[in-house]
């Protein structure tokens, strides 16, 4: 009687979160290197959404705890929203064991500072180091699940906000 329930599978669902495209005065996109990677793997700032948080308001939030930086504007909301699945080799650990991947809004801000607000050291340790760099730079600098994610949101970014 109960056998088809014990073989039923609960789906986990995608974390919901905001990703950042962080540009600075020469278009250039804000990639961090992951501190718990030991290889060179380059990501967006992005995080979880509170509940009841806007997506710029977790962007806003997620940049300080991840960058150290507070010196930027809401250019836009973006109309795209990604999902991805974890690998298997990733899906059991940490806070990823709940989740089957994530689901992410899409913010675009502009630096309104300098580099020198850019502060890892004031950060939650996402990230070892950063970088600026161009849309296919951070698109290839990206863990191979992230890459269409990624280039969703280029493309989208590329049809209002064009790349010089």
């Amino acid at each position: 009687m109960f056998g088809d329930i014990t073989r039923m599978t609960i789906a986990k669902p995608h974390r919901q979160g905001v990703g950042i495209v962080l540009r600075n005065h020469a278009g250039l996109v804000f990639t961090g290197c992951r501190a718990d990677c030991s290889g060179e793997v380059w990501q967006l700032p992005q995080g979880g959404m509170e509940p009841g948080e806007t997506a710029s308001v977790a962007a806003f939030r997620e940049l300080r705890e991840e960058t150290g930086c507070a010196a930027a504007d809401l250019v836009a909301e973006l109309p795209v929203v990604t999902r991805y699945d974890f690998p298997p080799e990733i899906a059991d650990s940490g806070r990823r064991r709940h989740f089957r991947g994530q689901e992410h809004r899409w913010v675009l801000m502009r630096l309104t500072g300098t580099d020198g607000d850019i502060d890892l050291t004031k950060s939650e340790g996402e990230f070892r180091a950063w970088r600026w760099a161009p849309p296919a730079l951070v698109i290839a600098g990206a863990v191979s699940f992230k890459r269409a994610a990624y280039e969703a949101v280029f493309n989208s970014l590329n049809e209002v906000f064009p790349w010089p």
